[in-house]
């Protein structure tokens, strides 16, 4: 999924048949989550982060009333074209007022830097017994892939940490701001989750990692990401050139009450 915040915020930008070719496994593996969720038929749910709608998909499928919100415009048109309630949004200032008995997100709330902004646009956009389902990048999360890559950026004098676009918090973080706002936290854990990628490291670097290459000049991108590349080869490439990223996940359910 994309973030819904707008992709000024970040400089990151999303193509979706690029997102489609080297993503779609974000999706793919969010089937746990909507288990997690349990969506029922006639359930007014916002999916926040919605990408392409590949995973809005699976919440229509169950019968829910599903509106998605992405940053993206380009994302929202692809999820659009799949027949979809898409918007484009800014997910650090949802303007719902108890329009959902649920929301929904998967691989977005680490793109949101204003964590707080964000619970309480959702807090305001669930009705009373409303919940909040989610998955993102947690703790520690592709901890080797962005030590690389401020590392080679380090060597050309550049500081790629003034621009990091990623929140990866803590179980104990998330829980004090979810329960500052009201919430009932219901469960929350760190899930490590080592990630097989369809391609190369310089395919999720461009992927994922747009705002740390943009440093550089468009013609110095391509050396950057093979040398980022290079350096994580021993620990997340095996013989046959098969990558891994080192995703680490915080999964949470919360509930407001009623």
């Amino acid at each position: 999924m994309t973030p819904a915040a707008g992709d000024s915020a970040t400089g990151q930008r999303w193509d979706p048949e690029r997102y489609a070719r080297n993503a779609r496994f974000v999706a793919d593996l969010g089937a746990p989550l909507v288990e997690l969720l349990a969506p029922r038929p006639g359930e007014a749910i916002l999916d926040l982060g919605c990408g392409d709608g590949a995973l809005t998909e699976a919440l229509v499928a169950r019968g829910a009333l599903v509106v998605g919100v992405d940053g993206s415009a380009e994302q929202v048109a692809a999820a659009r074209a799949r027949g979809l309630d898409a918007r484009q949004a800014d997910g650090e200032a949802l303007d719902f007022e108890a329009a959902f008995d649920a929301v929904f997100s998967n691989a977005a709330l680490h793109w949101m830097r204003k964590a707080d902004a964000v619970i309480d646009g959702v807090w305001r956009a669930l009705r009373p017994g409303g919940r909040f389902v989610a998955e993102m990048g947690g703790a520690g999360n592709v901890v080797g892939i962005r030590t690389a890559l401020l590392a080679a950026l380090e060597r050309r004098g550049i500081d790629g940490q003034a621009v990091n676009p990623w929140y990866f918090p803590s179980p104990e973080d998330y829980r004090r701001r979810l329960e500052a706002r009201g919430f009932e936290v219901r469960s929350i854990a760190l899930i490590d989750r080592p990630t097989p990628l369809p391609g190369a490291m310089a395919d999720w670097l461009e992927t994922f990692a747009e705002t740390f290459l943009k440093l550089v000049p468009a013609e110095a991108r391509a050396a950057l990401a093979k040398e980022v590349s290079e350096a994580l080869r021993p620990s997340h490439c095996d013989a046959e050139e098969r990558w891994t990223a080192d995703y680490v996940r915080l999964r949470f359910s919360a509930r407001k009450p009623a």
